[in-house]
């Protein structure tokens, strides 16, 4: 739930308020870290270009990243507004939204997870003193079921398609920016974009035709290196592992190695929703990434599939592997140094034991949640 990583945030104001986002962002998305990790080891390695191709193991990614991530996620989400029930709702109701669309619906989840077991909280309520003994049963299961075919439809009819316009919205924005000459000021809306697991959608849909045209005509192209620039992401998770909250550290070698080595950039893209404010580090990061790239002359002649480092050093032309590896390290220097200052340097991490008894902290080793925290 959300108060095992981000504890109940005092106060009124807008920190406060984005502090509870965050909070309610990582207590959807924490408990499914190890899912993700499951999924990132899986694609790294059976893809097409992974480092163990198999085309008959492979076809678990898609089921994974469309299907099973999204229902965890409106699963967990459910389950921290109404128990059981509201978990059970919340599942049932993604459906809609994965049916629906051909995108991965991680925003989709986010929303419609708990807004259905909110649904079903007031539901209860209502039905609980109208209830006749020995009825409620009958009654919890059928209003259960109502309320997530009625959210399931609403999913596929109207959450589905909004995400899906998001997404789409996103790629012609970036486009713009690509056509107006303003490259580093695309990772402004390319960084947010990636952190709602539409990178693909970006990446594929948008850079990659626009870059092939220009690779056709001068032998390379920048565009290849804005999206998959591993930069921003590794300097996140060092940040993580160096001033984080102390329970997450331990996960974050792995996922260093899973997004620097293995390609696979949405393993570190809960670390961002899980204290939203440090969308500001990858957006530094990613643009001084560019702005290095620009400057060096560097340029890819594909995408990096997947977007590891070694995939990125293979696609860069010849005499370009300085400018190329540049452009990363300037991206993960900046990215870890913003990071770290919005962390607080960890003054603001106590070490396991330290918290007062009783607490969600104490009993979790979670980073207690200040208003005053930034």
């Amino acid at each position: 739930m959300a108060d095992t990583y981000t504890p109940p945030v005092a106060g009124t104001g807008v920190k406060a308020t984005i502090q509870r986002i965050g909070g309610h962002l990582a207590g959807m998305i924490m408990p499914n870290i190890g899912a993700f990790i499951a999924w990132g080891l899986i694609t790294a390695l059976f893809i097409p270009t992974g480092w163990l191709p198999n085309e008959t193991l492979g076809k678990m990614v898609g089921p994974i990243i469309s299907t099973l991530l999204p229902v965890l996620i409106a699963y967990t989400g459910g389950r921290m507004v109404h128990g059981q029930r509201g978990a059970v709702v919340g599942a049932v109701a993604v459906m809609g939204v994965v049916v629906g669309t051909d995108a991965p619906m991680f925003l989709g989840a986010m929303i419609i997870g708990p807004l259905t077991a909110l649904i079903l909280k007031y539901v209860d309520k209502f039905t609980e003193a109208r209830t006749r003994a020995g009825f409620e049963m009958l009654v919890d299961n059928f209003s259960a079921g109502i309320v997530g075919a009625a959210m399931a439809v609403v999913g596929f009819l109207a959450i589905g398609p909004v995400v899906q316009t998001v997404t789409s919205a996103a790629g012609q924005a970036v486009e713009w920016l690509i056509t107006s000459n303003l490259l580093p000021a695309a990772s402004l809306l390319i960084e947010p974009a990636k952190v709602l697991f539409l990178n693909n959608a970006i990446n594929h849909g948008v850079l990659s035709p626009l870059g092939v045209a220009e690779a056709a005509e001068t032998g390379k192209s920048i565009l290849f290196m804005l999206e998959s620039n591993p930069g921003p992401g590794l300097g996140l998770l060092l940040a993580y592992l160096l001033f984080g909250p102390r329970s997450l550290r331990p996960s974050t070698p792995a996922a260093m190695i899973i997004h620097f080595f293995g390609g696979i950039h949405e393993i570190y893209f809960p670390y961002v929703l899980m204290k939203p404010r440090l969308i500001a580090a990858v957006i530094l990061g990613g643009a001084a990434g560019v702005f290095t790239f620009m400057i060096t002359g560097a340029g890819l002649v594909a995408t990096p599939s997947p977007g590891s480092i070694f995939a990125y050093l293979a696609v860069t032309p010849k005499g370009g592997w300085l400018a190329s590896s540049l452009g990363i390290l300037v991206a993960a220097a900046v990215t870890f140094a913003v990071a770290a200052v919005l962390l607080g340097f960890g003054r603001g991490e106590k070490k396991d034991g330290e918290d007062d008894p009783g607490t969600a902290g104490a009993e979790t080793g979670a980073e207690p949640l200040t208003s005053k925290e930034a």
